[in-house]
């Protein structure tokens, strides 16, 4: 797999990106295992992350975080933002609409990444790329065409899915731009930081309930916060250094994946055919993808 940059990275970045999709992965099972409202699954998803690593990074990386400049701030808060509206409108979809729906719709931000490119990042798109991105969106779509809905309700739940897609897209291409400035540490807790600061403003404006939850509800609190956001998020973060927002977009397809082979293990839900298909064609766009990158 070829980097797009000429220094090299101090262990191999496809090794993070696959670490990446494995944890990130284990985030739509822990979520289904927390009882309760979407909003506080997602503050508690980044609001633990953040507690976890602010001392670690005052003590690594303080000096760093002190010598920012006001403008590295300001986009460090602006793909925060574009990260806590990615969990809230994507969690708050599975009140209204399919999980089927919901994955499908919030995966196109592949497409969002392609169209974004050109006027965010300095990227270049090849045509290896392109092609990867067409395949992993069709690859999406097919893992839940079996189980797409139709309906008032479904309708602003899909809305809800698709704007979290079009939010993860401009949440990536804006750390791709601050990771070439930002050591991991001092991005992440930035980034992480300010989307906690935000989703728990907005649970505690809708009054909503934050304690009072199950030991397993508050254990899958944790297990998100560790292994989904500090693990996953961050490999992808780490890799954001080394590949391009579109790469690092069409490996994310790799979560359903991830997540429909879990619930298969834990929940005992079923493999059907379309996943298999579809899946398949994700790889496959994973692949294609990753050999478009230019050195």
């Amino acid at each position: 797999m070829t980097l797009n940059r000429t220094d090299s990275p101090p262990f191999n970045p496809s090794l993070a990106l696959i670490s990446g999709v494995l944890a990130v992965s284990t985030g739509a099972i822990f979520a289904r295992l927390a009882e309760a409202p979407a909003l506080v699954i997602a503050a508690y998803r980044v609001g633990l992350a953040s507690l976890i690593l602010a001392p670690i990074a005052w003590w690594q990386v303080g000096d760093e975080l002190r010598g920012l400049k006001k403008k590295e701030y300001l986009l460090a808060g602006l793909a925060g933002l574009f990260l806590a509206l990615h969990f809230g409108t994507w969690i708050s979809s599975l009140n209204y609409t399919s999980v089927a729906n919901s994955v499908v719709l919030v995966n196109t931000n592949p497409i969002w990444v392609g169209v974004l490119t050109p006027l965010i990042s300095k990227d270049r798109l090849s045509w290896m790329t392109r092609i990867g991105i067409v395949i992993s969106v069709i690859g999406g779509v097919i893992i839940g065409a079996g189980d797409f809905v139709i309906g008032r309700q479904a309708l602003w739940g899909d809305f809800l899915a698709l704007l979290g897609g079009i939010c993860a897209a401009m949440y990536l291409l804006l750390g791709r731009n601050l990771r070439q400035k930002l050591s991991l540490l001092a991005y992440i807790v930035l980034c992480y930081g300010s989307a906690a600061i935000i989703l728990w403003s907005l649970v505690l404006a809708l009054r909503l309930p934050v304690v009072g939850f199950s030991p397993g509800t508050y254990s899958a609190f944790v297990g998100m916060a560790v292994i989904s956001q500090i693990i996953g998020h961050s490999s992808y973060n780490w890799a954001l250094k080394w590949f391009s927002a579109s790469l690092i977009a069409v490996s994310l397809l790799g979560e359903p994946i991830g997540a429909t082979i879990l619930a298969y293990i834990i929940f005992g839900e079923t493999l059907t055919w379309t996943k298999f298909v579809g899946g398949t064609l994700i790889l496959a766009a994973i692949y294609l993808a990753a050999r478009g990158e230019k050195r």
